[in-house]
């Protein structure tokens, strides 16, 4: 029997029954809508993280006190640890140790509210380098200048605040030249950066920047660092430098060879790795959940098909009759279920698209920055593939069945 007969045959009863096969394959539409969906949210949530991390720069190491976190409540187990203090901000320095450093800046977090004439505003506090941070993430003061490191000597207590909070501490009046209150302490800023917005997972515009010295005596009461960022020659030489960083601080915290590290280093690609790991991994994970609704689908394209099979007895009777084959019969009905099943699949991608444009909108708004739309082509791909797999797997046993009936009670059939 020639494909393009069994197409024409199969749409056509699938058109007859239009309304029931709409029905029929409502199951398949949504699961392949929200597989689509859902691998559009992951590409787009991975794209914008990466977008994020690029930031950073890929000559970027950063160097963390106690255990890798595997968990969120291990993050703020490092807030606690103290195992990066300035000894080994020493040693890492010295060019016997770690050759291709070209900069190394400690830094500390310090959390709570800023305060100017009664009003307050908690922004994320950091005693860093603010020409590091500039540098970094080419950023610049709109309004007066950045502190250097004869502020960061003297513990001076100098602050370089964003944009969000100049603009909720000062509104339109000028903030150089007066002070902030931190933790009951009063800071003068000297600088106020250019509206910027996020950062790799900084928001520069929501963070106020003290030296560091400063905020570990005045404001932490603590001798030891939240971090240390340290910047390679160029990328080509991260994977060494991480080696050398590891076992100059092996040696400076004195841990014997088969002892675990109390500290961390993290770059641009170790965590681009982490971030696609796991987003595949939740992406994986719900599409498996959703897929669900596939098999329901399947169901009820099988339960259909058998309807049909039993409607049809004596169109089938009379086909064998005529001369068609089991074979021919078990073609005409399994593309049949097929046909139903890539209907389905079809209109899913199309739904698919239209959510995740929708979606791409929705959260462009709701997380503040632009949200791309990301759809990869294999999906759309893997999608009608499945959806003719459902139709095979599914439309085999009514077909089947069709096949096997004999014509002469076939057209007996009342």
């Amino acid at each position: 029997m020639k494909l393009r007969y069994l197409f024409t045959t199969a749409g056509t009863s699938v058109w007859t029954h239009r309304t029931r096969s709409l029905l029929t394959i409502l199951g398949i539409v949504i699961g392949v809508a929200s597989i689509m969906l859902i691998v559009s949210i992951g590409k787009g949530a991975e794209k914008l993280i990466l977008d994020q991390i690029g930031g950073m720069g890929a000559d970027t190491i950063v160097v963390r006190p106690g255990k890798e976190p595997t968990g969120p409540s291990d993050f703020a187990d490092t807030l606690f640890a103290d195992s990066l203090k300035d000894a080994d901000v020493a040693a890492l320095k010295k060019k016997s140790n770690v050759p291709d450093l070209v900069e190394i800046v400690p830094a500390v977090i310090v959390s709570g509210t800023a305060s100017y004439r009664g009003e307050t505003y908690r922004p994320t506090t950091f005693g860093w380098s603010v020409e590091l941070l500039s540098r970094m993430f080419k950023v610049y003061p709109v309004e007066g200048i950045l502190f250097g490191e004869d502020e960061i000597r003297a513990n001076a207590n100098v602050a370089v605040i964003g944009a969000k909070v100049k603009e909720e501490l000062f509104g339109i009046e000028s903030a150089v030249g007066k002070n902030v209150r931190i933790k009951d302490k009063n800071f003068r800023i000297v600088g106020v950066f250019e509206s910027h917005g996020q950062a790799a997972f900084l928001n520069v515009d929501e963070t106020i920047v003290i030296p560091y010295t400063t905020a570990q005596k005045y404001l932490l009461g603590i001798t030891y660092y939240h971090e240390i960022m340290m910047r390679a020659e160029s990328p080509d030489v991260v994977a060494q430098t991480v080696r050398d960083i590891e076992a100059t601080l092996r040696t400076s915290h004195k841990i014997p060879d088969s002892g675990e590290n109390d500290f961390f280093i993290e770059t641009q690609q170790g965590l681009v790795d982490q971030i696609s790991t796991i987003i595949g991994v939740l992406t994986a994970f719900l599409s498996s959940v959703v897929a669900i609704s596939l098999v329901v689908g399947g169901i009820g394209v099988m339960n259909i098909m058998l309807v049909s099979v039993t409607e049809r007895t004596r169109e089938i009777g009379l086909r064998k009759a005529l001369g068609a084959t089991n074979r021919d019969i078990l073609s005409q009905f399994l593309v049949e279920s097929v046909l139903l099943t890539l209907s389905g699949g079809l209109i899913g991608i199309l739904g698919g698209v239209l959510l995740s444009l929708a979606a791409s909108l929705v959260l462009s708004i709701t997380v503040g920055t632009s949200w791309g739309f990301t759809l990869p082509l294999s999906a759309a791909l893997l999608a009608i593939g499945v959806s003719v797999a459902v139709g095979l797997v599914f439309g085999i046993y009514p077909a089947r069945q069709a096949s096997q009936k004999s014509p002469i009670e076939a057209l007996r059939y009342e």
